[in-house]
């Protein structure tokens, strides 16, 4: 692992890459400091002084980096290009039209693109016109008004500054992923947390530090400690999972065509612990951020409409004190339902066992065919459910350490499954690379 930061600078063409990505995060956090025109700066300074990173808004300020914070042009930061590729992949699934678009290659991926890149915009505007309310009634800033001179000219220059905005990450993430290393959009994610953890660590230290500052009993520490443990063991597990894999033999048959043999070769269908990357927790999360969104934008003033917002926001994390057992119940029973939808969705037995049959080749012990199809149905749902069943429990260790001793943990799991496993990613990306330039060094 050194020996690939020591060489990965030394290749020009990878070194103009690296630089080049490393530019366009410079250029990213520069827009997230930059405010919108048209709120009151005052405000916004108070604001970020008093505010807490808990609920729905300490989980989008960490996904846009600190800009919602600040209510900067970049405030909304990748989150609509995640929703909208989130749903254009579950209408893939469900549109014959779709599903040929993206069987086409790579024509038809670019149109999918296109499509996405339309239905980011449209999200960009409903969720820039419902933070510029929310902004402005104080449900997210405590009752500050950050938006005083709420005239209809201002609502709309705000929110086309946000929608622009948006845009404007959406062409930065994909001139990394033409132009640098890596996938842009994962990438600016993973900017935004880690640009965030600092700020994280510190007020948990603010909330467990100062109690020991003035009693000096070591008990006060007790929390910060196991947090920061645990969060280490966190990031060991992530990765010793994500390299985690069923190796399932195929071996093919021989074939002679006239005085050539051919095939007779064994391989092997390497099925992942964890096919599905982090995309069911992004899904879960996003599924527990809709009510609490609708909620937090709709006055209420039906005594069962009140209950209902009452309940949602005390049990799905919108409020600002630590989470509840009925937010973490759900979130655990949606990863996993999300963690088995999406692998199905990634890995298709009965096209692989087709595959291989076409191919000549076979399962040791093995029938081709049904057979084939039902082992391969059956290790799979056999390796997903420990898979599962770790992406949730890693999602909710940090939200159970802030129910038992109710403090504010700004970071979450879902933060550093995404952290992780962009990094390892962009890792073997540049492994990748370096491989190649050192074969075509021996070719040449």
């Amino acid at each position: 692992m050194l020996s690939i930061y020591r060489n990965m600078f030394r290749i020009p063409d990878l070194r103009k890459k690296i630089l080049f990505t490393l530019a366009i995060f410079a250029v990213y956090r520069i827009g997230t400091t930059i405010p919108v025109p048209g709120v009151d700066l005052e405000a916004v300074r108070f604001f970020q002084e008093t505010q807490q990173a808990g609920g729905i808004y300490g989980l989008l300020n960490l996904f846009s980096g600190g800009a919602l914070e600040q209510f900067s042009v970049f405030s909304l930061g990748i989150v609509p290009y995640i929703t909208a590729s989130i749903i254009m992949q579950l209408l893939t699934v469900v549109i014959p039209r779709l599903q040929a678009l993206q069987e086409e290659g790579e024509s038809g991926r670019r149109i999918i693109t296109q499509w996405t890149r339309y239905l980011t915009v449209v999200l960009a505007l409903i969720q820039s016109t419902g933070f510029t309310y929310m902004f402005h009634s104080g449900v997210f800033t405590g009752g500050i008004d950050l938006v005083p001179n709420y005239t209809p000219s201002r609502v709309i220059l705000i929110v086309l500054t946000m929608t622009a905005g948006t845009a404007v990450v959406m062409w930065l993430g994909e001139l990394i992923t033409q132009r640098g290393i890596g996938n842009g959009m994962s990438l600016l994610i993973f900017i935004s947390i880690i640009s965030q953890f600092p700020f994280m660590f510190g007020q948990l230290w603010q909330q467990t530090g100062a109690v020991w500052r003035l009693t000096n009993d070591i008990q006060y520490l007790i929390p910060f400690i196991v947090i920061t443990l645990v969060f280490l063991a966190m990031i060991v597990a992530i990765i010793f999972i994500d390299q985690g894999q069923r190796r399932i033999p195929v071996q093919f048959a021989k074939r002679v065509r006239g005085r050539r043999v051919l095939g007779g070769q064994s391989t092997y269908i390497p099925l992942k612990v964890n096919t599905s990357g982090v995309i069911p927790v992004i899904f879960a999360t996003s599924v527990l951020l809709i009510p609490a969104l609708i909620v937090t934008a709709i006055p209420v003033e039906a005594a069962w409409l009140r209950g209902i917002y009452n309940w949602i926001n005390t049990n799905l994390g919108t409020g600002r004190t630590g989470v509840s057992w009925w937010y973490i119940l759900i979130l655990f029973l949606l990863i996993v339902f999300f963690t088995y939808f999406y692998t199905a969705i990634q890995f298709n037995p009965e096209q692989q066992a087709e595959i291989i049959q076409r191919q000549g080749g076979f399962i040791p012990g093995v029938r081709p065919g049904r057979q084939t199809e039902r082992h391969l149905a059956h290790i799979l749902n056999r390796i997903t459910l420990p898979g599962s069943i770790f992406l949730a429990t890693i999602a909710v260790l940090p939200s159970i350490a802030s129910a038992i001793w109710n403090i504010q943990i700004a970071f979450s799991g879902v933060s550093l499954l995404i952290v992780v496993g962009v990094a390892l990613e962009t890792m073997k990306q540049i492994e990748s690379q370096l491989t190649m330039r050192n074969y075509e060094g021996i070719l040449t």
